[in-house]
């Protein structure tokens, strides 16, 4: 991950690690889109696993109920990338991997999947911890690396906004 284009993700992710060792916290990733890229970002800082428990990469529909308890209900009525799937994969992580802060990741990365409704670059993120969920929305312009770096930067800001703003 010493590519130019990562190195954003990675201090962010080194940012996390000390403000969530400085609380005692855990924290656990669903990330969709990113593909494992905001996991990568986060192991490669020596001394991760001191508050890193795991992440899913759950790309499929089947993946995103299987393994992170998303109900199909949720995806039919509104579909992988949305907020409430967001909601749900976050609220998922945390209490499949016993987390005290899960972060999830759905989106459109591109070049193509997207619609009107539903726009290339259209993604969504979001937090869970003691205090609830928070979820945003994010259009990315640019193309699919951008979209995914976007996406993870992203991910990687909310959950440190929430880890910084503790007592998750």
């Amino acid at each position: 991950m010493s590519d130019p284009a990562t190195s954003g993700l990675v201090e962010l992710a080194r940012r996390l690690q000390e403000a969530s060792l400085a609380h005692g916290l855990t924290v656990a990733l669903a990330e969709s889109c990113t593909g494992g890229l905001v996991a990568a970002a986060i192991t490669e800082t020596p001394g991760s696993s001191g508050y890193f428990v795991g992440g899913v990469v759950s790309y499929a529909d089947e993946a995103k109920r299987d393994l992170l308890g998303v109900a199909p209900e949720v995806l039919a009525a509104h579909g992988a990338v949305s907020a409430q799937t967001a909601r749900a994969m976050a609220e998922g992580a945390k209490a499949r991997f016993g987390a005290s802060v899960a972060g999830s990741v759905t989106g459109i990365a591109g070049p193509d999947g997207g619609t009107d409704e539903k726009p290339v670059g259209l993604t969504y993120v979001a937090v869970a911890d003691s205090r609830g969920v928070d979820v945003r929305r994010f259009v990315w312009p640019g193309d699919r690396v951008e979209n995914r770096r976007d996406s993870g930067v992203a991910l990687l800001e909310l959950l440190l906004e929430r880890v910084a703003a503790t007592g998750a």
